[in-house]
């Protein structure tokens, strides 16, 4: 194993193979993508806020640019779309403690501020990417509350996800 500033690399003695960090990773992303929906809706709940559209106007967006129709009357559609929103965002949760469980599957241990910092950065890139690269929201025109409310809950899924996977690699 090599130490860095950053972390360690090499595979020690952990004896976890690629896809159980896989496994690991999946089910750290699922507790951080609920500790991030804990703290959205305590920040609803809090300041009163309404749920944010973005992720039915980038189901709507996406299926519009695929090409592909939601089906079903108004209603139903509405419906459909209501839950594919949030889905996106467990798809996205998941996928970044996945890659945290292929890293760590390779690997490399980062120190835990280092952890957090590239854990929230990856699902902060993978919920927002995809609205902002489809026009459904641009960052560059954000407030700082609105700066705020999104880092936030990001940060607490880094902190959740990173410190999931340091307990799932203790002895």
């Amino acid at each position: 194993m090599t130490r860095t500033p950053l972390g360690v690399s090499g595979k020690g003695k952990r004896g976890i193979s690629t896809a159980g960090w896989l496994l690991r990773g999946a089910a750290a992303g699922a507790a951080g993508s609920t500790a991030l929906n804990a703290v959205t809706y305590l920040d609803m709940a809090v300041r009163g806020r309404a749920a944010s559209s973005t992720p039915e106007d980038t189901v709507e967006k996406l299926a519009a640019t695929a090409h592909v129709a939601i089906p079903g009357d108004d209603r139903t559609r509405e419906n459909r779309t209501q839950g594919l929103g949030p889905l996106m965002g467990l798809v996205a949760g998941i996928g970044v403690g996945v890659l945290g469980g292929a890293a760590r599957a390779s690997g490399y241990l980062s120190a835990k501020p280092v952890g957090i910092a590239l854990t929230t950065l990856g699902v902060l890139v993978a919920a927002n990417g995809p609205m902002t690269v489809l026009g459904v929201t641009d960052p560059r025109t954000w407030s700082r509350t609105d700066w705020i409310s999104d880092i936030v809950p990001h940060l607490a899924y880094g902190i959740v996800v990173t410190n999931t996977m340091d307990a799932f690699d203790r002895p």
